[in-house]
């Protein structure tokens, strides 16, 4: 049997695109929808099994009996509970494998998952590597550009974002005339954003920032923008997103590019210079 690529989907259309790439290079898959989190109709033309979380016997096997000897994590997945993983006996002694790391921060997580996966012959691939395409490049990507103030809650994100990065907490973080409205969490950014309208300050709406995490497993769980972030922003009141340019991936790109050029709002991917750049409070 030709070997698989096997993908683990969670939501959003990420898993799909992963799919028809490797279909159109030529590579057979196979995908293992996680039962609450990867969605029916975008899975359903490819060969599939949906399986709980914790399923973890049944997972393995599938994917070992589909040949998969290359496997994608992707899409969001809300962690469970121990209650709602409901592992089963294989499932215990993977968790035991993973060991303390299943209470860190989701990049602790990841890291864990991977070298398991990898443990059971798997090798494990990004996302990224699939879909080249989709990672955003430096500049700006919108006719509408960032201000001095919007540069200065850029600013003021990125060094945000680095602290909640190197807690392994989140990857975004909102920032309107200076003042930090929101950071995420395990809620994601759909969320997070959700939460931004009701504590605007009036004047100048504020910036999302994504960053990639320091040291962060770049295999699984890439920050990522689409169309519904930009609308999600716009619903809270902001003007912009900045995101890191290499480490992020762009979805919708058409759809997000034209939403946002109609509502005058920006998208500018960060360089290493903007990345590294001091907040211009601490500038002599």
């Amino acid at each position: 049997m030709e070997p698989a690529l096997g993908i683990i989907a969670g939501s959003g259309p990420l898993p799909a695109q992963v799919a028809r790439a490797a279909q159109a290079a030529g590579q057979r898959v196979f995908i293992i929808g996680l039962e609450g989190h990867a969605e029916p109709d975008l899975i359903a033309p490819f060969p599939h099994a949906f399986l709980r979380f914790g399923a973890a016997v049944r997972i393995l096997s599938l994917l070992k009996e589909q040949g998969c000897k290359d496997l994608v994590l992707v899409g969001p997945v809300k962690r469970p509970s121990f209650r709602d993983m409901r592992p089963d006996g294989e499932g215990l002694k993977l968790l035991a494998r993973i060991g303390k790391a299943a209470f860190m921060g989701d990049d602790g997580l990841l890291k864990a998952v991977i070298r398991v996966f990898s443990e059971e012959g798997f090798r494990v691939r990004g996302a990224h590597e699939i879909l080249g395409g989709l990672i955003g490049r430096t500049g700006l990507m919108t006719r509408a550009a960032p201000d001095d103030q919007a540069q200065a809650d850029i600013q003021r994100g990125v060094a945000v974002c680095r602290a909640l990065g190197q807690a392994d907490v989140g990857q975004g973080c909102v920032v309107q005339q200076g003042i930090v409205l929101a950071v995420e969490a395990t809620e994601g950014t759909d969320a997070m954003l959700g939460r931004c309208g009701a504590l605007a300050w009036s004047g100048p709406g504020g910036v999302l920032v994504k960053l990639v995490k320091p040291g962060q497993e770049r295999r699984a769980d890439l920050p990522t923008i689409g169309e519904q972030t930009v609308r999600g922003a716009l619903a809270a009141g902001l003007r912009g997103i900045a995101f890191e340019a290499g480490g992020t991936l762009i979805i919708e790109r058409d759809q997000m590019v034209a939403a946002a050029d109609a509502a005058g709002f920006f998208v500018i991917g960060l360089g290493p210079e903007a990345l590294n750049a001091r907040p211009l409070s601490a500038r002599n």
